[in-house]
């Protein structure tokens, strides 16, 4: 078996990268901060915060983000006159004993004079990060996220179940497994609820599925695409079944919102519906949002399925690529990392499947590349949302 292997963090958490971030703290410092990391691209990665007005999810999630056990140093950009506090931030950061540094634009002679700073200081940061050692670590020590995106009439019954069963493995030994998603958990509130630890948590799951289905009755719109029913898929309940598939069958642990750090080991599901009336629009306007939101919660990694087809990657954790169905697989080679598809050629079984991914998380956990990685994606987006803490009945006790 891989022997695992992390960098050390303050927090008594390891990290499985050692990032540079570059967060730009307003769209008006967006494009400073690209340029700022674009020469050290592959270790320097770009994440940010586009609003001008203050919002606490925004700035729980950039202070979680930030801190996160992937990330070694910190350069936040801002204009100077945004709303976002940068200065609290900047303490966050820096109480984690990570380098930290904050450029404004406003107060460092604009455009050009800024990025020449950035850049100095990213390229120090890279240099002193590349000799830091790497200490043994335990697949306890694992968050692991799980979504599903481009989904199709196979992803239910290849990739997605595969991956449950890399989760139940995954969770036997230890990990935090986050799978996420209550929009497209409807009509599976009462089958996750049965698997729930306790009486309290099944009621707390049953809650924030109603409570999903409640925005999207509001919005006028469900969690199913175009693009799904091109796949095969018919109905928000045969796309819920799917999705539901990548939990495994371990009991669920806890139920947390974006930024919530499980506390120890299991399954948790991740409510990522926003709390309160309707006021940001669609809450999974796209798979890495939910993806942001799950390193935010300490994913060192992320499982993606996906039948139809899906390219992208995430700044700051890694994403291994689970193609459904072989026929996509065969066109997209070059962006997937686990060919699901075998499933349903009769070349391989699901138990086959997911060991294989349980194989891949310890590598890449210990610096293997996926194909993401190697290809330069480093997608990342944040947008406003508003959520209540989530009471003591979502955790295990």
């Amino acid at each position: 078996m891989t022997q695992l292997t992390g960098y050390p963090r303050s927090d008594g958490r390891k990290g499985i990268r050692n990032h540079v971030a570059v967060a730009y703290l307003v769209e008006c410092a967006h494009h400073v901060a690209r340029e700022i990391a674009w020469p050290q691209r592959h270790q320097a990665h770009l994440i940010g915060f586009p609003g001008c007005f203050p919002n606490p999810y925004a700035q729980t999630m950039m202070e979680r983000l930030c801190s996160h056990p992937n990330v070694g140093a910190v350069l936040l950009v801002s204009l100077g006159c945004e709303s976002f506090n940068r200065y609290q931030l900047e303490q966050v950061i820096r109480a984690t004993g990570r380098p930290v540094a904050t450029l404004v634009i406003q107060n460092d002679g604009g455009t050009a004079a800024t990025i020449a700073k950035g850049q100095a200081w990213v390229a120090e940061q890279v240099e002193a990060l590349a000799g830091a050692e790497r200490v043994p670590m335990q697949v306890s020590d694992l968050v692991i996220g799980t979504v599903c995106g481009g989904s199709d009439g196979t992803s239910g019954i290849t990739g997605n179940p595969a991956v449950g069963r890399a989760f139940d493995r995954l969770v036997d030994e230890g990990a935090a497994c986050i799978f996420e998603e209550t929009g497209e958990l409807i009509g599976c509130e009462e089958i996750m609820a049965a698997r729930a630890a306790t009486p309290a948590l099944a009621d707390e799951i049953r809650a924030a599925v109603a409570k999903a289905a409640r925005y999207y009755d509001t919005l006028g719109f469900g969690s199913f695409a175009a693009g799904n029913a091109e796949g095969g898929l018919t109905t928000i309940e045969e796309k819920s079944m799917g999705a539901y598939a990548k939990s495994g069958a371990s009991t669920i642990s806890g139920l947390i919102k974006p930024g919530d750090i499980p506390p120890r080991g299991g399954l948790y599901l991740m409510d990522v519906v926003p709390d309160g009336e309707v006021r940001f629009g669609f809450p999974n306007i796209s798979d890495n949002a939910e993806i942001v939101e799950m390193m935010a919660s300490g994913a060192h990694m992320t499982l993606f399925v996906t039948g139809r087809g899906s390219v992208v990657g995430s700044a700051l954790a890694p994403v291994i690529k689970v193609a459904a169905n072989p026929h996509m697989y065969e066109r997209l080679a070059g962006d997937m990392d686990v060919n699901a598809g075998r499933i349903i050629t009769g070349t391989a079984t699901l138990d086959a499947v997911g060991a294989e991914i349980f194989d891949m998380v310890l590598d890449v956990a210990s610096g293997a590349q996926t194909k993401s990685e190697a290809l330069g994606h480093a997608e990342f987006i944040l947008t406003y949302k508003s959520f209540e803490p989530i009471g003591p009945a979502c955790l295990p006790a």
